[in-house]
Formats: C-alpha cells, sequence, structure tokens
C-alpha cells in the first residue's frame, strides 16, 4: 500500500497536464492506495476554491473514484457522508468531516459555530 498526494488525484481528474495525468493513471490504476483525510479534505478545497467546480460535481467524482477497491481510508465511511453533507448543508468540507464523526462515532463536537451546531442537532 501507497500513500497518494492530492496532486497525483488532481492531475488525475482535471487533465490539465497529460503527461501527469498519464503517470496519474498509472498510479490509481496500479497499486493499493491509502489516501488520509486530510488529503481528502485538501482536494475537496482545491477542486471547489481554486477550480470552482461545483459541489455537487466534486461529491459525484469524489464518490466514484473512492469506490475503486485499490483505495483505502482511515474510515471510508466518514468519508462518503461527509462528502453528501459537504453538499447538502452547503458546508466546507471540514465541517462536514465533524458532522459525521458526530453522527457515526457518536462524538461531541464543541464549536462556537452557530451554524455547524443547528446542523448536528437538526440530523
Amino acid at each position: 500500500m501507497r500513500i497518494i498526494d492530492a496532486n497525483i488525484i488532481l492531475r488525475y481528474l482535471l487533465k490539465d497536464n497529460l503527461s501527469l495525468h498519464k503517470k496519474a493513471v498509472e498510479i490509481i490504476k496500479g497499486y493499493d492506495l491509502f489516501l488520509p483525510n486530510e488529503i481528502v479534505a485538501e482536494i475537496v478545497y482545491v477542486l471547489e476554491k481554486v477550480y470552482h467546480i461545483p459541489k455537487s460535481e466534486i461529491c459525484n467524482v469524489l464518490s466514484l473514484l473512492f469506490e475503486r477497491n485499490n483505495f483505502s481510508f482511515v474510515d471510508k465511511d466518514i468519508i462518503l457522508i461527509s462528502l453528501q453533507y459537504y453538499l447538502e448543508f452547503n458546508l466546507d468540507f471540514a465541517d462536514a468531516l465533524l458532522i459525521s464523526y458526530s453522527k457515526v462515532k457518536k462524538a461531541d463536537v464543541l464549536t462556537f459555530d452557530k451554524k455547524l451546531n443547528k446542523i448536528i442537532e437538526k440530523i
């Protein structure tokens, strides 16, 4: 297993550099890959804030990509649920992760963010 960086996934998805895209395809298809939550958050951030990709498209593409058998995560359910919350509640991905931990792991989230607290109480 190898840990994959955000840049490889971004080149794979964006196809903005054909040489790096080809290498990214080889990596993504050729290895068992571990994707830390922090890297998922970076990918989402870059796609949304730098490339201005709509949240719905980000969620669809990443959900499909993360279903590949060669990807592993700390907790895949947390990532997939976070993508849903990110879209459904129009949140930053980090806040969606917090809500997912709250619901899946039954963890209390301590925050001053009123919007986040309302969503946590709601679901």
